[in-house]
């Protein structure tokens, strides 16, 4: 099965409002797996809402959302068991060992202790942070903070990673091996990556973008396709061609 056959997210027609103000307006895109999306957008732009919805903690909405062939709303157990998110906000304890964390993680999916103990070493070994694994996170720093929640949202090995602005706050070395890290984990894994961001330099030349403003997308595709149709030189040029307004 090539990459073409294996479609990890589509979202259609996916229109979403508080009270009269709309938040997405007729949004439609598909992420095919071994591809890194980013969702690039302002503050404001409708990035947290369609995460929101996409993960299902908002689920009143106008249009259809699939994770891996099943359908968000109609069969959210199935949908959300193929899905890794990491949110802006920290939703670690802090107060617990990241392998407690992690165990936590490991349970609410079920998943047989032994088995739980191979993913964890595997994945906070790929991470660096193994030999941290009995530090309270509060002892962590911003970056392993990242790396730990990083970790945990693959334990169940998902199809397809949310990543909500994940390097906010954090110094440019921490910043610059997570997205090191991320492009890496899709060669290898084949996984798919939808990554919400404002920061141009997280780009890769080999990713895809979504450019979203106040609600709508203003262009989609590979970079290069983005680049060309707005006769851009670069990510941020195309950017702000596109979300002149």
């Amino acid at each position: 099965m090539n990459n073409l056959d294996k479609i990890a997210l589509v979202v259609e027609n996916l229109t979403f409002s508080y009270g009269a103000k709309k938040a997405l307006n007729h949004v439609s895109f598909q992420i095919q797996a071994g591809e890194c999306t980013l969702l690039l957008g302002e503050n404001g732009a409708g990035k947290s809402t369609l995460f929101s919805l996409i993960t299902n903690l908002y689920n009143t909405h106008e249009g259809h959302i699939e994770l891996c062939g099943f359908d968000v709303q109609t069969q959210a157990r199935q949908a959300l068991a193929k899905l890794g998110v990491v949110f802006q906000q920290t939703t670690l304890d802090m107060d617990l060992t990241v392998m407690q964390n992690l165990r936590y993680h490991t349970a609410l999916h079920g998943m047989p202790n032994k088995l739980a103990n191979v993913r964890i070493q595997e994945e906070l070994e790929r991470l660096q942070m193994y030999e941290r694994r009995n530090e309270k996170v509060r002892q962590l720093n911003g970056g392993h903070k990242r790396r730990v929640e990083i970790a945990r949202a693959l334990l169940h090995k998902p199809a397809l990673l949310l990543l909500d602005e994940p390097t906010v706050g954090l110094d440019i070395p921490s910043r610059k091996g997570i997205v090191d890290y991320v492009h890496q984990l899709v060669k290898e894994e084949n996984i798919a990556v939808l990554w919400a961001s404002h920061l141009m330099d997280e780009v890769y030349p080999e990713d895809h973008l979504i450019v979203l403003h106040q609600g709508q997308i203003k262009g989609k595709g590979a970079v290069h396709e983005v680049l060309n149709a707005t006769q851009s030189s670069s990510v941020a040029d195309a950017f702000a061609f596109l979300t002149k307004s």
